[in-house]
């Protein structure tokens, strides 16, 4: 996600639906014309319009398309030398648009020297630095849970789950009542990640915080880890009813739909998705909160890492436009901006933004240290999680099983950089 979703997305990655024909390379070449290509649909419209109203005469030629979409084009388009002057750059190196991923081949511009670079915090300055150098402007920070429809609870009569085994009696008592629990939009691989993430974060790093550094370290597999534990509650969340018919024929726009308008009870996804369910039903209330993974909600964790961010093109056309741009991004009105129609938390502190009343669980998570960062955000390719993401599809479909999706996982994990 990365994902990261998620978010997603975010990943969210953000990740979300095309908006337009998609990315689309080049530079005019002209001093008053930057070229963009950002995931942000929904959010970087406003940025863009308040960043052409703060330098008159400026235009920004943008262009939107959903996460699986951008990655596939974007590496592409930077080999060619036909890619626009700024990017939506993924923290990390969790896919083929993250930050390692990109500037290890030296496509991004070092960005170290701009003011915001050094306040970034440390949890967000190592994912978006690449050999002590930054290249990201990562603006937010997103987190993943269930996101409930608060007027779909009420018409049920029922009320977010705290536990692993009340989660089960709620997705039953949902599909009893005709309306299932969550809407999963499993046709966009990228989101098969999300639920299974919210679930990893307790099942996983609940008993061990270390469990990264003992991958890294050749001391622990995915297989013979408790992400076994994690994908079979994502199977049984399944075979229990709490997601629509078909998640592998709904897309992620039409997941974000049937959430919308109470077709189902809410959705599993990351905070970006929360302006996205206002803008469908601009009169329905959400409310994002953790997934219960265990018995005890006092060991709960929410996934939470950077968002995507911006890089710049090394080769941009139009370099002095582009670095205005990410620093405008970066700064009080930019980021507060992003946030505020992403339902996001800022990543720099001091920008004055009033925090949506709608994430108030994960910026307590966040405050209380009950956060882990995005999982594929710390793996050492890109590679892992395409063959998670991949590997799930074929799970849903009956085509895989776990255990070889995670012994799979495993293979691309020791194959290192």
């Amino acid at each position: 996600m990365t994902i990261r979703r998620l978010a997603a997305a975010t990943a969210a990655l953000t990740m979300l639906a095309a908006c337009s024909g998609g990315t689309t390379a080049g530079s005019s070449g002209d001093a008053s014309t930057l070229t963009l290509a950002s995931i942000d649909q929904g959010s970087v419209e406003d940025v863009v319009k308040a960043f052409e109203a703060a330098n008159p005469g400026v235009k920004v030629n943008f262009t939107t398309s959903g996460a699986d979409q951008y990655q596939q084009q974007i590496r592409t388009q930077l080999s060619s030398s036909t890619a626009p002057d700024v990017m939506s750059v993924w923290p990390g190196n969790g896919n083929p648009g993250a930050t390692y991923v990109l500037a290890k081949p030296g496509y991004l511009l070092d960005l170290s020297d701009q003011a915001w670079a050094a306040k970034l915090p440390a949890s967000v300055k190592t994912v978006a630095q690449y050999e002590g150098k930054t290249y990201n402007a990562i603006f937010g920070v997103s987190g993943i849970g269930a996101v409930y429809n608060q007027d779909a609870m009420a018409k049920a009569g029922l009320t977010p789950p705290a536990t692993w085994t009340e989660l089960l009696a709620f997705c039953r008592a949902a599909a009893a009542k005709g309306t299932p629990a969550f809407a999963l939009g499993n046709q966009d691989n990228w989101v098969t990640q999300v639920a299974l993430y919210a679930l990893v974060s307790t099942t996983v790093y609940g008993d061990d915080r270390d469990f990264d550094k003992k991958m890294q370290a050749g001391q622990a597999t995915f297989a013979s880890s408790a992400w076994t534990t994690a994908l079979a509650k994502y199977l049984e969340m399944d075979k229990t009813g709490c997601f629509q018919q078909n998640p592998l024929g709904t897309s992620y726009e039409a997941s974000q739909e049937l959430a919308a308008t109470g077709k189902t009870l809410g959705i599993i996804q990351g905070n970006w998705v929360v302006a996205l369910l206002k803008k469908k039903n601009p009169a329905g209330t959400y409310m994002l909160k953790a997934l219960p993974a265990t018995d005890d909600p006092a060991k709960a964790l929410m996934p939470a890492a950077a968002g995507a961010g911006y890089g710049v093109n090394a080769k941009a056309k139009n370099r002095d436009l582009a670095l205005k741009f990410v620093n405008f991004v970066m700064s009080p009105q930019g980021m507060n901006l992003y946030v505020q129609k992403q339902g996001g938390l800022p990543s720099l502190p001091d920008t004055g933004y009033a925090v949506d009343p709608a994430l108030t669980e994960l910026s307590q998570f966040i405050s209380g240290d009950r956060t882990v960062p995005f999982m594929d955000q710390l793996w050492p390719n890109a590679k892992v999680q395409q063959t998670m993401l991949s590997g799930l599809q074929a799970v849903f479909s009956g085509q895989s099983t776990p255990d070889k999706v995670l012994a799979a996982m495993d293979a691309d994990y020791r194959a290192g950089a």
